[in-house]
This record gives structure tokens, C-alpha cells and sequence, in this order.
């Protein structure tokens, strides 16, 4: 499966499908009815080539098939499946999503890894899921952290990173996400997906909460910079938004699909503010 996915209505190759959608996960707090129409409603929008794939948690499928048949989408809405229900359900619930391919086309399926992640457990997500179907896990963070992105790429899987949440300790600082970045460029054809308070593009201080977010913007030009041998730490630090824009402005079709290859997308609960912020660098 092609991943991103060729760029709709001029949309440019470092932006196509960059933004995932996670309405459905805090902050959000819509209903399924709710973040589905706002969903579909952006995927027919002017900037729809930006739109990623609908967040939705394995509890919540039996919920979603019943509103999405009430709503009768033209096509079937392009998923990823958050496994909430252990490893144990993932059968049922593709299997769930297998049988309504008139309503669902599943992309993605997501799950944490348990704090000793093994081959043994991975093996059984590689059996669990289709091949066509992308396997993203996220390891943990805190003591062997690391060693779990490793076996996660090990197996031909995605890790994901969680870069944010409602409180301080689900921030990672500069040096883990560079870290993070130093495992993943070290497999040849690696790709990542990242999460959670990362609407906004460039790095910022929350002035509710005074926690430090990281941008979505800093990990592209950190993905870059992880790809050409250069400075990740600085990119990932920056608060120069200009900066962050001019630079991964001049990146050439070919340099920005080796970008999105590594870093596949990330999940927003908020898909207008990811907007603002590129039309307001000149990105989009």
C-alpha cells in the first residue's frame, strides 16, 4: 500500500495525508455522529488532500457502523483501528471492519505494546493483522524505550510516539523525540507515526497550561535533517516557524516523499488549526 498516498487537488507531496484524524481522543470530546460529519465534511473540502485517515477505538466500532450507515458516505471511510480492547480482540474487530467494506477501507491498525514487548507478542500483531494494512505500535517510554522502537522496526512494523497529552510527563523533551529519531533513521526504509498535541505546526509554550509543545512542522524538517545527516536536535527545538517553512519549502518532490516515507503522519484532534498554521507559513 502506497502511503502517503499521491497528493489530491495540488496538494503538495510533504503535506499529502499528513494530518490523521482524532476527534474521537482528548482533548475532543465530540460525538460519533459529530466527528464523523465534520470528518467527511473535510474530507470534500478544499484542502481534503491533507486529510489523513478517521481515529476510531475498537470499543467504539459497533457505534461508528451504525451512525456511518445512517450517514451513507459515498465511499468508504479510510481507517485506523485503536486497539482498546488488548491484543486478544484485534481478529474480531478486523473482522468487524472486513465485513462492512461498504462502509469502511481499513489502513491503518494501532495498539500500545505491553512494557515487555517481545517478538513473541509482535509476532502475533504481524499475524493478526492483513499485510496490506499498515501495523503501527508505540512502546512505552521510560526505561528500555528505545530497545522496544528497535524490535518494533525489527518486526516491519511503525512505531509511534506520543509527543503530548494532558499532562507533563506525556511530553517527551528535545533529546527523546532526537533520540527517537536516531533509532528510526538507523533502519533503512523506517517509517513513524507520532501523536497527541500536535495541531499546532511549530514548536510553542500552551499559555493555559505552560506545558511545551512540540510541532508537527519540527518533525518534518527534523525527518529531513535525520535523512540528509543533519542537525535534529536543532529543528526539533525551534521556535522559528519562518525558518522551519523556508526550509522545508525547498525540498524537491522526490526529498519530501523520503520525508513522509519516514514520518507517515501524525493524529490531530483539530484539523483547522493544522490548516491555519500551513497557510499562514506559506505551506499550503
Amino acid at each position: 500500500m502506497e502511503l502517503p498516498p499521491p497528493g489530491p487537488r495540488g496538494t503538495p507531496p510533504l503535506l499529502a495525508r499528513l494530518v490523521d484524524d482524532s476527534a474521537l481522543f482528548p482533548p475532543g470530546d465530540p460525538s460519533m455522529s459529530e466527528a464523523l460529519v465534520s470528518h467527511l465534511d473535510n474530507r470534500a473540502g478544499e484542502h481534503a488532500g491533507v486529510l489523513g485517515v478517521f481515529l476510531c477505538p475498537a470499543s467504539r466500532l459497533p457505534e461508528m457502523i451504525t451512525e456511518l450507515i445512517k450517514i451513507r458516505p459515498k465511499e468508504p471511510l479510510p481507517l485506523s483501528l485503536i486497539i482498546d480492547t488488548g491484543l486478544g480482540g484485534v481478529p474480531k474487530a478486523i473482522s468487524i471492519v472486513e465485513s462492512r467494506e461498504e462502509l469502511l477501507s481499513l489502513r491503518m491498525v494501532e495498539m500500545p505494546a505491553p512494557s515487555d514487548v517481545d517478538e513473541v507478542w509482535l509476532e502475533r500483531v504481524s499475524e493478526f493483522v492483513p499485510e496490506d494494512v499498515a501495523r503501527v505500535v508505540e512502546p512505552r517510554r521510560g526505561v528500555g524505550w528505545l530497545d522496544g522502537v528497535r524490535k518494533v522496526l525489527e518486526h516491519g512494523s511503525w512505531p509511534k510516539i506520543r509527543c503530548g497529552g494532558l499532562s507533563q510527563e506525556n511530553f517527551p523533551g528535545v533529546d527523546e523525540v532526537a533520540d527517537f529519531f536516531s533509532v528510526v533513521g538507523g533502519a533503512p526504509g523506517a517509517s513513524f507515526k507520532a501523536t497527541n498535541s500536535l495541531h499546532r505546526a511549530v514548536r510553542h509554550t500552551d499559555p493555559d497550561s505552560g506545558f511545551e509543545h512540540h510541532g508537527f512542522l519540527n518533525l518534518i524538517v527534523a525527518a529531513a535533517r535525520c535523512l540528509s545527516g543533519g542537525d535534529v536536535r536543532g529543528a526539533l527545538g525551534s521556535t522559528d516557524g519562518d525558518a522551519l517553512a523556508a526550509e522545508a519549502g525547498k525540498l524537491g518532490d522526490e526529498a519530501a516523499r523520503a520525508v513522509r516515507s519516514m514520518f507517515t503522519s501524525y493524529a490531530s484532534a483539530t484539523f483547522d488549526e493544522s490548516i491555519a498554521d500551513l497557510k499562514g507559513l506559506g505551506l499550503l
